[in-house]
């Protein structure tokens, strides 16, 4: 009977609330009233009535007199059973959603409308809807008194649904009716939510009651700070995100920084789970029998599941229930597919019970209306939950990384010092456990649901195949499981490769950072291409490990499209072949076919998981092993407090005890609670036996670093309180381990370290100095409070003045690893002056003069150590080798090989020890002749200051490229604000172009074919199982008319229909793998073509890129941006056209089988365009954001792990605990709300694809039932639609991940921009006679230079001749241009006017690579790169070993380089860092000769070398180069007296030029004031 479907036509039908047939048994009351069935649902409609009148009245009334609670967020859910009040609403939501569909169904039945039959039920729906905005509003607001209003609808609602129920169950109506179990449900949800209220207002005392509870909302929603509200919403803005709309939304006004997205909440921050995991770790040790301390990793994964472990099951539950949910699809499918496909539509009468229809729930079941509904449900539901699963996951995985991390930080607070020094631990196996296990572990949680999903997936996945096609659906399905092993074994190929290429890829950087380091020798001596070669070299090993790379990820993305496809080949092809009457009708075919994809992908995911696990084990072996390294002797023990006289009872306490069994008894030092305790009760010893005068004694001490030998033996030492004591003796006998043997570092063998009073905070300088990377006012502050007064004497004490005026931005500028980089001395001073700055009682300054010169030196005793630390009468230890020192000393302390010589005053010495006391006198008489020949020369300090200042040139007009972007951003200009908003909501399709024009057009033109073929086949695949199964419905039907038993006999034949389904298949796999291919080929083709290009670019770049870009900025397109376009873009690439062309492609196909779907689809792409544009910018914030914050998390690691012993020293251990929580919360924080935004999108992208199932059920449908629309094709528009709901929300992630890498080409792009030097000259490389220069003979012409076309000229029209063979020496103050100068011979620099010829040839006119390899040059600061001897002096490979060793004769090198192994190819390491200062100087010398040529430049070369050096080399320049002509640029005015010709030089002119004699005997002239000045 299709009555159901088609109405009767309107004229019979008529609208009544009880319907109107003239029999009309619906108005019959002769029974009473209540046994009316239309009675019974009017009744029902009074409550519902009264919420919806009441309410707008009681909200409008309530607004005047409302008593909100002042707080930050309407958020505050404070209501006992809130969480199970939404629960039971959106339960009786559903069951209300049910009832309607009932009574729609049911009266299908009837000839009129019976209103009565669904109206009630939509009223409770809009009811229920009004009932929980009401609630939530009255509990944001904090007015419950309004909640008698609720409750008074519970008690009628609760009533009217019992006596209906009552009423059917009397006339005998039971459970087979469906209606009556809907109604029972109705009773006990009323029922519960009466309980809820009446306990919510009994609970909290608010009606009835005197006085209601106070209640005050949790801590952090009163701290205005905290904006993540995730745990505070109520449940549908948890499951929503809603919360998230204003904060995305905004990320297009203002751009996402750390200020925006405030503080984490309590329960998030890394404190409280740190407490939480130390909590489990002691529960652990409590449960454990005495003495077996729990060790091992398994005592760690017990800790973490204790910590840890019921969120986890949480998500794992949330999980299965959207897994289980999943399967709602396919059978949804089957069912709606079944039902229009039933030849036979007659359904039985319902009954008819109390005047109207009843159904059973299986005639319900029935109706493919009601199944779309139920689909669309399943669908919500199940995204909903799949994105709760995933957000509890990754937010336990971050909490645990926050908590593991500070763990870590703690252990390292507390490790031995011999762990470092010995080589046991490195910074960077430390950094390593944080940068990369911590995140191992994290990424483990976040994939840990899925461990227990996936059997469940599988199993329920294959249990359903097998019901839907039988045998043939195992062997589909063991296709798949065969495979699985296949994609494990590529995912542990693609991890090896990666990290092959990882190393090739950072020798790359080696040799980059090389060659950009000596970027300005490689030009001058025009060996740019033989270094570029060289990096060419190892950019093609690391291409052909990219090359394996790709393949593997083409296998890759192979297989997860071409083992669906394969696995439903197979599983037909059997199903047909099995069984002579294969039932193989849509509803099974596409059933199956969305099976299929379900079963696909665990298994995918499954090598993921798999790998993961594997690595978190690894990396919970490396913190076990790290958590039980020895730790040291802890003073903060209680018993050392133990106040006895008895010596004998404190002699035991420090008796030899092993350390490791010291340390496993002793319950962790890590409570945070005692922060403010910097210096509790940390006696190193009783104090009763030291006299006043001695601040630290030691008796009868044996130390040692590791088990070995002690390293000191037998120290009995005191150092006087108040006082100056010196440590001298020779290097390496201890003196530095003295002092850590006083601050407790070193493992004590015996003996005892007495402080006097208690061992308060140190003030420690190391030997090498260590500072933070922060600014030079933080460095020397160090967390003390800025005292104008004090912090200027300590700058001036230290000479620091004269660095900080070059920095651009004075003691503000950054320094360290990402700031500007200092040399070794302005380190030194910075780290004394912290020091200084210290207020503490005692100073131990280990060896501060290595690094300074003799005029610094001095200062820095007389005013920082003598004046400075002894006036304020603080003891101060000091460890020197320079003896001139000793005569300041109060107290002195000798050593020798690891034992105390002798101690005392200097007088002391003198007599007890006169030997030792004149071998002192020797040398303390020897170091102040040498002080006095070193005056004469000007200090390494100026130098310094001078390559710093170098450095500095021109940097302050440069900013590194995110600086630039903020500055942009800030900018007050409101119209100029937009733009830049609206530039960061644009897509950079620019960028976009130019990867993909690198790939070239054949390679692009393969790749979109590829594509669109292999999207068009899985179209044709689908298309075609439609048509066959259709026209085997229509062979059944035919075969049941024409009395045929199997459908064969009457003449059909699945044969044909599948080999062409086969033939589709096998193209599809085979373009399945040509698209993969096709992917992975473009992408290491770009990368290939884009790295080639840059590294051209910037080799031939001016210099002047190189002196306004810093170096890292330049390193960072080669390292982390070709990194991105090596292995990310590919991969996002190839996602993101799969995802794209699968939504267009479904698109297209629901369009095509339901053209009305044409009309949804707009609102819903608006949709999804405005989610998608807002989410892009937000998640470009955020994803900046973590990056950003995990630099100065790892950094703190790394600064910790180097200066633990200055921080232990100051007991600054809490202050350092406390940055790096903030440090933690800080990257934790940007990672939850990235989690959040992506579920915001996801969530809503899952709905608008259930959306689209929902229209698209609905209308194919109706199509089918009258307009007699194929059901095959019903099959493949359902099937598809679902497909969107997968893909849509990957197409805006892959589209948003797309955009940030993208940025790597853009960057790269911009460099690509630079104009290169003009290499070509006029005439050509032929044209220059062989041998130029012959004589060297070189006139300069009215000589302009400038650095820049836009800056002012630093050479104005100079002229000047120097003859064949002549040295001519320039001089002139810093910033006068004599370097210019220099650099105007090479073309190095743009020369505006003028010329200067060489040997009758025009310098401009020659190709710049012949100029620069004809002339040599000496630079001043000594550059060597790392290779053989032999590549240092002659890279090009062209002189002979003769020659060489000539070269390192003239260079006084020959017997150092003989005593080396390998002589000429004994290796240099990066930077010459093997040879000292003087030696690289001199390797340059000998360089420089090795070319040979007529004309040789200096430039400052003795600027950075001893006095004896400079003498050897000023002789080999008169007799090694007699007939050359020498230009020298001297910064000592005494090394070129002896020249040929002296120029002086001021601010670009020529002020004097002359014979030095001439100019000497002149008295205003320039050069001899130079000269006495220099003297």
């Amino acid at each position: 009977m299709i009555s159901r479907y088609k109405p009767s036509p309107s004229s019979t039908m008529s609208l009544a609330f009880c319907g109107n047939e003239n029999n009309s048994s619906a108005y019959n009351v002769d029974r009473g009233v209540l046994n009316n069935g239309c009675f019974l649902d009017a009744l029902n409609v009074v409550p519902h009535v009264f919420l919806l009148f009441t309410f707008p009245i009681l909200f409008i009334g309530w607004g005047s007199q409302s008593s909100k609670v002042h707080i930050h967020h309407s958020t505050w859910l404070h209501f006992p059973g809130h969480n199970l009040r939404w629960l039971l609403t959106f339960v009786l939501l559903f069951i209300l959603v049910c009832e309607i569909a009932e009574g729609i169904v049911s009266d299908g039945f009837s000839q009129s409308l019976h209103l009565h039959l669904y109206m009630p039920a939509a009223l409770a729906f809009m009811a229920g809807i009004t009932s929980i905005i009401y609630y939530h509003n009255i509990e944001t607001s904090n007015f419950p008194k309004l909640l008698i209003a609720l409750l008074i609808y519970w008690v009628l609602a609760f009533i009217m649904k019992t006596i209906k129920f009552a009423k059917y169950t009397e006339h005998g109506i039971g459970p087979r009716q469906l209606r009556y179990c809907i109604t029972g449900l109705l009773v006990l949800l009323y029922g519960l939510l009466l309980t809820v209220e009446i306990s919510v207002i009994r609970g909290r005392r608010y009606m009835c009651f005197a006085n209601p509870r106070e209640v005050k909302p949790p801590e952090d929603l009163q701290d205005l700070g905290v904006r993540f509200l995730q745990p505070f919403v109520n449940l549908l803005s948890k499951a929503t995100y809603w919360w998230m709309n204003t904060f995305i939304t905004s990320a297009h006004r203002r751009p996402i920084d750390l200020k925006v997205i405030g503080k984490l909440p309590i329960a998030m921050r890394a404190l409280t789970n740190y407490i939480k995991l130390r909590k489990a770790f002691e529960d652990q040790k409590v449960s454990k029998p005495q003495g077996t301390a729990p060790q091992g990793p398994k005592w760690i994964w017990q800790a973490l599941r204790r910590a840890f472990g019921r969120p986890l099951i949480l998500s794992i539950t949330f999980r299965f229930l959207a897994d289980l949910l999943g399967f709602a699809g396919p059978l949804c499918i089957s069912g709606i597919v079944h039902h229009i496909s039933k030849d036979n539509r007659t359904i039985q009468q319902p009954k008819r019970l109390l005047g109207i229809y009843f159904i059973s729930s299986k005639e319900f079941l029935e109706n493919a209306y009601v199944l779309a509904v139920l689909l669309f449900f399943a669908l919500l539901l199940q995204r909903t939950f799949l994105q709760a699963s995933y957000y509890v996951a990754i937010e336990t995985g971050i909490n645990l990384r926050g908590a593991i991390q500070t763990k870590i930080y703690n252990k390292i607070m507390r490790l031995c010092t011999s762990n470092m020094s010995m080589g046991e631990l490195t910074v960077a196996q430390i950094c390593n456990l944080v940068a990369i296990d911590t995140n191992q572990l994290m990424w483990f949680f976040f994939l840990c649901p899925n461990l227990w999903a996936m059997p469940v997936q599988i199993i329920v996945g294959v249990i359903l195949l097998y019901y839907l096609l039988g045998i043939s659906a195992l062997i589909g399905a063991t296709v798949i499981a065969v495979l699985a092993p296949v994609q494990y074994f590529v995912a542990t190929k693609l991890s090896h490769t990666q990290k092959s290429t990882l190393e090739y890829s950072s020798e790359r950087l080696k040799k980059t950072n090389e060659l950009l380091r000596g970027i300005k020798l490689l030009k001058l001596y025009a060996w740019e291409r033989i270094f570029c070669d060289s990096v060419e070299e190892t950019r093609e090993k690391e291409l052909t490990s990219l090359k394996a790379f790709a393949l593997y990820s083409s296998v890759s993305i192979f297989m997860n499209a071409a083992i669906p496809i394969a696995a439903v080949l197979t599983t037909f092809v059997v199903h047909v072949h099995i069984s002579e009457d294969a039932d193989l009708s849509p509803a099974v075919a596409f059933a199956s076919l969305s099976l299929f994809h379900i079963l696909v992908t665990p298994l995918f995911l499954l090598s993921t998981v798999v790998r993961s696990t594997v690595k978190a084990l690894v990396s919970v072996q490396k913190l076990s092993e790290f958590f039980s390294s020895d730790e040291i002797g802890d003073e903060q023990e209680p018993s050392a407090m133990v106040t006895s006289t008895s010596s004998n009872h404190n002699q035991n306490k420090y008796q030899a005890v092993p350390l490791k069994v010291v340390n496993r008894k002793r319950p962790p030092r890590d409570d945070w609670n005692s922060f403010g305790s910097a210096g509790q009760c940390d006696g190193d010893g009783p104090s009763q036996d030291t006299d006043q005068d001695t601040c630290i004694r030691i008796t009868s001490g044996y130390f040692t670093w590791t088990d070995g030998p002690p390293t000191l033996s037998n120290v009995d030492i005191k150092i006087p309180f108040g006082k100056l004591t010196m440590i001298v003796g020779q290097v390496g006998c201890g003196k530095s381990s003295l002092l850590l043997a006083a601050l407790g570092e070193m493992q004590r063998v015996s003996g005892q370290v007495v402080w006097n009073r208690k061992r308060g905070p140190v003030a420690y300088a190391s030997q090498k100095p260590w500072l933070l990377n922060t600014t030079v006012v933080e460095n020397i502050t160090f967390e003390m409070p800025m005292i104008k007064p004090r912090y200027k004497a300590v700058i001036d004490a230290c000479s620091l003045q004269p660095d900080i005026d070059i920095l651009p931005q004075g003691d503000q500028t950054e320094i360290g690893e990402r700031g500007v980089i200092l040399s070794g001395g302005q380190k030194q001073r910075i780290s004394v002056a912290r020091a200084l700055y210290q207020t503490t009682g005692v100073v131990f300054l280990d060896d501060p003069f290595s690094a300074l010169d003799i005029h610094l030196s001095d200062h820095l005793m007389q005013e920082g150590i003598l004046n400075m630390l002894r006036d304020e009468k603080r003891t101060v230890v000091l460890v020197t080798h320079k003896l001139q020192y000793l005569p300041h000393a109060d107290w002195i302390i000798a050593m020798k090989d690891g034992t105390i010589q002798t101690e005392g005053t200097l007088k002391d010495i003198q007599k007890s020890d006169p030997e030792l006391f004149e071998q002192w006198k020797s040398l303390m008489h020897r170091k102040d002749q040498e002080f006095e020949k070193e005056t004469v020369a000007e200090s390494v300090t100026d130098l310094e200051r001078k390559n710093l200042r170098r450095a500095m040139y021109s940097r302050e007009a440069v900013r590194t490229e995110e600086e630039e972007e903020e500055e942009s951003v800030e900018s007050e200009d409101d119209d100029n604000l937009s733009q830049v908003m609206r530039q960061r909501a644009t897509i950079p399709w620019r960028s976009c172009g130019m990867y993909l024009s690198s790939a070239g057009v054949l390679l692009l033109s393969l790749l979109l074919l590829s594509q669109l073929l292999k999207h068009s086949l899985m179209v044709a695949i689908d298309y075609w199982l439609a048509h066959w199964t259709s026209h085997v419905i229509s062979a059944k039907i035919e075969a049941t008319a024409r009395n045929c038993s199997i459908v064969q006999d009457c003449g059909f034949s699945h044969s044909w229909y599948l080999s062409v389904f086969s033939v589709l298949c096998c193209l599809g796999i085979i373009l399945c793998l040509a698209t993969s291919v096709a992917v992975e080929w473009t992408g290491h083709k770009v990368a290939k073509e884009l790295h080639h290009n840059l590294l051209n670019k910037i080799i031939l770049a001016p210099m002047r890129l190189f002196e306004t870009t810093p170096l890292g900025s330049i390193l960072n397109r080669f390292s982390t941006d070709t990194n991105t376009i090596d292995q990310h873009i590919p991969t996002t690439l190839e996602c993101l056209s799969r995802s794209t062309l699968l939504c267009a492609s479904a698109l297209g196909v629901i369009s095509y089988v339901i053209p009305v779907f044409l009309i949804a689809l707009l609102p819903l792409a608006i949709t999804c365009y405005f989610i998608q544009k807002y989410f892009r910018v937000a998640s470009r914030d955020l994803q900046q954001l973590e990056d950003s914050t995990q630099l100065p998390l790892l950094s703190h690691f790394s600064e910790t792990v180097e200066g633990l012993t200055t921080i232990r020293a100051l007991r600054y251990e809490p202050r350092f605990r406390q940055r790096l929580l903030q440090f933690t919360d800080a990257n934790n924080i940007a990672s939850l709300f990235l989690t959040a935004a992506n579920r915001w999108l996801e969530v809503r992208m899952e709905y608008v694809g259930a959306c689209v199932v929902l229209v698209a059920a609905v209308a194919s449908i109706t199509n089918a039932l009258y307009n007699h629309l194929s059901t095959g094709l019903v099959g493949l528009g359902l099937t598809y639609a679902l497909m969107v709901s997968n893909y849509l929300n990957w197409m805006v992630r892959n589209l948003a991940d797309m955009e940030v890498q993208l940025g790597s080409v853009k960057r790269i792009n911009g460099l690509l921009k630079t104009e290169p030097e003009n290499y070509e000259g006029l005439l050509t490389v032929a044209q220059v006679p062989d041998g130029w220069p012959h004589e060297g003979e070189i006139k300069i012409q009215n000589l302009s230079v400038r650095y820049d076309a836009t800056l002012k000229p630093v050479l104005k029209n100079v002229n000047a001749h120097i003859s064949p063979g002549q040295k001519v020496g320039i001089c002139g103050r810093t910033g006068s241009g004599k370097s210019s100068f220099s650099l105007a011979f090479f073309r190095m620099v743009d020369m505006f006017e003028g010329r200067i010829v060489i040997d009758d040839i025009d310098i401009a006119k020659l190709p710049l690579q012949t100029l620069r390899s004809r002339l040599s040059i000496i630079l001043q600061d000594p550059i060597l790169f790392s290779g053989t001897i032999r590549f240092n002096l002659d890279p090009e490979m062209k002189a002979t070993d003769e020659m060489l060793w000539e070269a390192l004769e003239i260079a006084q090198l020959k017997p150092v380089v003989k005593t080396l192994p390998g002589g000429l190819d004994a290796t240099i390491t990066e930077g010459g860092e093997n040879f000292s200062q003087g030696q690289r100087q001199l390797f340059c010398l000998a360089r420089a000769f090795v070319r040979k040529s007529s004309i040789l430049i200096m430039d400052e070369a003795t600027a950075s070398i001893d006095m004896a050096t400079e003498s050897i080399l000023q002789k080999v320049v008169m007799t090694a180069f007699a007939d050359r002509t020498v230009v020298t640029i001297a910064h000592r005015v005494h090394t070129i007296l002896n020249a040929d010709l002296v120029i002086v030089m001021k601010r670009g002119i020529i002020l004097e030029y002359d014979k030095p004699q001439a100019l000497l005997e002149r008295e205003d002239s320039v050069f001899a004031s130079f000269v006495r000045a220099d003297k």
